[in-house]
């Protein structure tokens, strides 16, 4: 069917077309690239820099200007390609956040090679799986995790410094000494198309084996763009403070690529901590403070003590990724921080992290919504039993497609088939719905969903009513089996400090609000709730140890 045809049957307060059952974005699409031949560092550094000062390290205040970047990428670029590295070549980067972490990241991919991070908190045996999968021929990685790589015989750039003599590895050189050297003009380069890859980062993991996602240039050519159209910062410059671990979607997508384009200062800190965060909210005046729901729920529950011990009058807006915030997150942040504005935003790492968002506070008022469809997204909204694609208010498995979507995931073809479809719908996995205005609201994960004998339980539903209660720090929710039913909701629940909560207390508090199906039946007290780096519960844990003492 013709765009313009279309067009004509799209609902302009939903976006949902009823000719071919798609939803629309109702944003100003972006503005894609001809140039075929264009890589994402050329297209960042093509960006007019408003801003002097790019990146600060939180704790030192050592700085790099936007000239200074492109500096050191140049300089670091020409000694990869010294080194051997082209076009393909998989990169590895095992480092905490840094001041340099980007100009890592901007050097591999302008030489058409790929990089792949990984968490520093991962085992030798995770980071293994993952070098044995992605097979880089280089490493770049901090002093203290070096024994990390001690069996991948990989050679190693050093970052920073430190004695590496008791290594076994091979240091071919170190970052700083690359930075020195002049930008050579003469040194290979390789044609570096928008469909060649560009990034190779390993999905979460939250219910089952992470998977390499395949990201193009053009991808995060398209998801730079919406960083841009997302923040729009003519009225001055701003400052963000990086507060998630830039190895994850969503601190490679918005501090290690988006706000470098945006001509935005970015303060690092290179490990999250709760006073440091907020001591550099008031030393360097941060302006937005993006970061995952369980550090708000943190500001919300100390917010009396945060207040008295620090100056926040910079902080313009939180901007909150990775969770859906519930009612009650949000009305108790916007009572304890009333001048600051509270945003979300979804994405997957399949999607470049870019999804959804919401970008006023009377968008986030509408409790539960993940906001409008991002620039030149479309989604279908797809029954997983009959494939029907349903219309408005209707739940069903999410399905993306837009020019940020992922190519595939690495050496899996199988994986990749049964998430990518011919027409390049990626299923997402997640339960939703568009209200009437065009407004995503994420119910749960697909795969999470608990079978209660053939009725289906949402677990960020008693999760959101666990965390009403007053003696509640924080909850996740599991299927637990039983030979009975098939499976019952079991609770894993952070007592406040002092509490003496009852697992049958909590199940009464439940069970006075639900219907008889979704009753909590079992209740573990716990001091922490296992997360991933993005801020959702890693429920896969959590089932292994309930099921362990089975």
């Amino acid at each position: 069917m013709a765009q313009n045809s279309i067009t004509t049957t799209i609902d302009p307060k939903s976006g949902f077309c009823k000719s071919n059952s798609v939803f629309y974005s109702k944003r100003k699409p972006i503005l894609l690239s001809s140039n075929g031949s264009l890589d994402i560092t050329t297209f960042i550094s093509a960006r007019a820099h408003n801003g002097k000062i790019a990146y600060v390290d939180a704790a030192t205040g050592r700085h790099l200007t936007f000239t200074q970047v492109w500096q050191a990428v140049d300089s670091l670029s020409s000694c990869l390609s010294d080194l051997g590295i082209r076009k393909g070549h998989v990169v590895l980067l095992l480092s905490p956040n840094s001041i340099y972490f980007p100009i890592i990241c901007l050097s591999v991919m302008s030489l058409g090679a790929i990089i792949t991070t990984t968490n520093p908190l991962n085992t030798p045996r995770e980071i293994g799986k993952q070098i044995a999968n992605s097979k880089p021929v280089l490493a770049f990685t901090i002093h203290s995790l070096l024994p990390k790589l001690a069996d991948s015989k990989l050679p190693v750039v050093l970052i920073g410094g430190g004695d590496s003599r008791s290594s076994n590895l091979k240091i071919v050189s170190t970052l700083e000494e690359m930075l020195k050297k002049e930008p050579s003009q003469t040194r290979v380069k390789d044609r570096v198309t928008q469909d060649d890859t560009a990034t190779l980062l390993y999905s979460s993991g939250t219910t089952g084996e992470s998977k390499g996602v395949v990201s193009s240039h053009g991808n995060l050519i398209a998801m730079v763009q919406t960083v841009l159209s997302r923040f729009r910062l003519e009225d001055g410059e701003q400052c963000f403070l990086c507060t998630v671990p830039m190895f994850h979607i969503y601190g490679l997508a918005v501090f290690a690529s988006g706000l470098l384009a945006s001509g935005s200062t970015v303060v690092v800190l290179s490990k999250f901590e709760m006073d440091e965060m907020l001591s550099s909210i008031e030393k360097y005046r941060v302006t937005y403070l993006p970061l995952v729901p369980p550090i708000l729920i943190a500001m919300i529950n100390n917010a009396n003590n945060i207040k008295r011990k620090y100056n926040l009058e910079s902080l313009e807006s939180v901007l909150s990724g990775g969770a859906p915030l519930s009612k009650e997150v949000i009305e108790g942040f916007i009572e304890k921080y009333p001048t600051v504005k509270i945003l979300q935003g979804y994405g997957l790492t399949e999607t470049a992290g870019v999804g959804a968002s919401t970008d006023s506070l009377v968008e986030s008022r509408r409790y539960g919504t993940a906001g409008l469809m991002s620039p030149s997204m479309e989604a279908k909204v797809v029954d997983p039993v009959t494939g029907e694609a349903l219309g408005v208010n209707r739940t069903g498995e999410l399905w993306l497609r837009g020019p940020s979507v992922m190519k595939g995931y690495f050496s899996n073809p199988e994986a990749t088939t049964s998430t990518l479809d011919s027409e390049g719908w990626l299923r997402t996995g997640d339960l939703c719905y568009f209200d009437e205005d065009g407004y995503i609201f994420v119910v749960d994960r697909l795969k999470e969903l608990i079978k209660y004998k053939g009725y289906q339980v949402a677990p960020a539903e008693l999760e959101a009513l666990l965390l009403t209660h007053s003696e509640v720090t924080d909850a996740a929710v599991i299927p637990f089996p039983d030979k009975d039913v098939g499976q019952f909701p079991m609770a894993y629940v952070v007592r406040k400090a002092g509490s003496n909560l009852s697992e049958t207390a909590v199940m009464e508090f439940i069970a006075k609000q639900v219907a008889p199906y979704k009753r909590i039946r079992r209740v573990s007290f716990v001091s922490a709730i296992p997360k991933n780096p993005s801020g959702k519960i890693l429920r896969k844990d959590l089932i292994k140890l309930a099921t362990s003492k089975i």
